[in-house]
């Protein structure tokens, strides 16, 4: 048995039992959140309002018995309300919001299925460890790809159009006329298919490796009424060949690619000499320690189950991983050939970056120069952009 000298202290011990003991409690909840979203358990209780197990189960057409241990469960946690006096449950409209309503900047709750996914393909994930070889984004189980979709979507409904966009020089105005945009890694086209809705005159190509996801975009776009201005191709980020585009979207996914330069080298060859490339990554500081908390814990599981394994899997290689951080893309972009990389934007879970192939003389704000500042960038805590971002919602 290895011994510890000095031995740790009792009261270390205890408080990392709790921590543990706290995570376990999560891991085996969040399948009880898929389950109240599946069976739409959460969305019954932000229209009913305060109710008993009973009239809940009611609602729904799920036994009791079941719904009354739900409930226990989410009031465990502080998803639900529970009135002891009254013995009922409530989902108080901040709960509402993340967990309910689907049409919330801030819903979260199809996250879930992400990580349902990942328990399902641990399997996969310890071989790739051991061996050291990669697994691509098709390799992994199909609730990978709809609880992305649906996670990621939420934040495109609410910021792509809104606030992303505009804060591109110049980017609306084309788009308003009409403009040619490429979207590479795009997934199940939930990023191209917000565009699209947005600016009719303009026309969308999607992009993907990924068969079953090209497929699964264009039923998408179809069932939202999205076909005149919008196609989808197999491809991948490597083999695009494009030309004359205005704007060109990486959406939350340039930090898989096995190569990340020679995708944007081959963006740069197809803009337009005044074209940019919009490039949305997983928010992160350039040092380890800037994402030792809940948003970097949560993306750097991420990129070991999914972002490392596939950047891996491909030629090249580079493994830049879901927290690069701007300087690390910077670098990136400046090995493809682009002169300048701005940031634009930001959230609690994203950078913004605008990539031109010559300096941008648009004249900043105070706030593009603090964002443009890495040690201003540095001194904003996680829990101020956090209360920022939820003041904005």
């Amino acid at each position: 048995m290895t011994r510890f000298t000095p031995p740790p202290a009792p009261s270390e011990v205890e408080a990392f039992i709790g921590q543990v003991v706290t995570d376990l409690s999560a891991a085996f909840s969040g399948v009880l959140v898929n389950v109240g979203r599946k069976l739409g358990l959460y969305q019954a209780m932000a229209d009913l309002g305060a109710c008993t197990s009973v009239a809940l189960a009611e609602a729904t057409g799920i036994r009791e018995r079941y719904v009354r241990e739900w409930l226990a469960n989410q009031a465990a946690g502080g998803y639900v309300a529970y009135d002891p006096e009254k013995q009922t449950y409530a989902l108080p409209p901040a709960q509402a919001m993340v967990l309910a309503l689907d049409q919330s900047p801030i819903f979260m709750a199809p996250a879930f299925e992400v990580a349902a996914s990942f328990w399902l393909d641990e399997n996969q994930i310890v071989e790739t460890f051991r061996s050291g070889e990669g697994l691509g984004w098709h390799a992994h189980n199909h609730r990978m790809f709809c609880g992305t979709e649906s996670f990621f979507r939420t934040g495109y409904r609410a910021h792509l159009v809104s606030e992303w966009l505009p804060a591109l020089d110049g980017v609306v105005e084309r788009l308003k006329r009409g403009a040619r945009v490429a979207d590479i890694g795009c997934g199940h086209g939930a990023s191209t298919i917000v565009m699209a809705q947005a600016f009719p005159k303009s026309s969308f190509l999607g992009l993907d490796y990924h068969d079953a996801s090209i497929a699964t975009a264009r039923k998408r776009a179809a069932e939202q009424g999205v076909t005149g201005n919008i196609a989808f191709e197999v491809k991948a980020a490597t083999e695009f060949d494009g030309h004359d585009f205005d704007l060109i979207c990486f959406m939350d996914c340039l930090h898989d690619l096995g190569d990340p330069v020679g995708a944007l080298a081959r963006c740069r060859k197809a803009l337009k000499p005044d074209g940019k490339v919009l490039l949305v990554e997983p928010y992160a500081g350039d040092r380890l320690e800037e994402n030792l908390n809940p948003i970097g814990r949560m993306y750097y599981a991420a990129s070991a189950m999914a972002c490392t394994p596939n950047s891996l899997s491909q030629e090249v290689g580079l493994g830049l991983g879901a927290q690069a951080g701007e300087e690390r893309l910077r670098k990136v972009a400046r090995e493809a050939g682009f002169s300048n990389l701005r940031r634009t934007a930001q959230t609690p879970v994203n950078l913004i970056l605008e990539l031109t192939r010559k300096r941008c003389s648009r004249p900043r704000s105070t706030e593009a120069r603090w964002l443009a500042d890495p040690h201003e960038q540095r001194a904003a805590s996680f829990e101020a952009a956090l209360c920022a971002w939820m003041g904005r919602c």
